[in-house]
């Protein structure tokens, strides 16, 4: 099967006296950003840039005691087990199969 070549498609910003730019919704929504996000911006040669939302750094030990001490509820099992289920079904076929996940 073949796919249709990639089209790429062009906006125009303006820089404002600051040296500002600010990036359309559409743009955003391209970049998988979200409002309070931030951007990390890759320079590259020949004057370019290549922005990505930033990634999340933390590890599941920085995790582990986040939210210790701000509620006297104890998840069970059962409601622990049922969390796992509401997210597994959250995902996409595709994600389940692969093990991978946007969320």
């Amino acid at each position: 099967m073949r796919l249709p070549p990639a089209r790429s498609r062009s906006a125009t910003l303006t820089v404002t006296t600051k040296g500002q730019v600010t990036l359309r919704k559409e743009l955003l929504a391209h970049l998988g950003v979200e409002p309070g996000q931030r951007i990390d911006v890759e320079v590259l040669p020949g004057g370019r840039l290549e922005p990505h939302a930033e990634q999340a750094t933390g590890t599941i030990n920085g995790f582990i005691g986040l939210l210790a001490g701000r509620s006297k509820h104890r998840a069970s099992l059962e409601e622990m087990h049922e969390a796992m289920e509401a997210g597994w079904a959250a995902l996409s076929s595709s994600e389940r199969k692969s093990g991978s996940s946007s969320l």
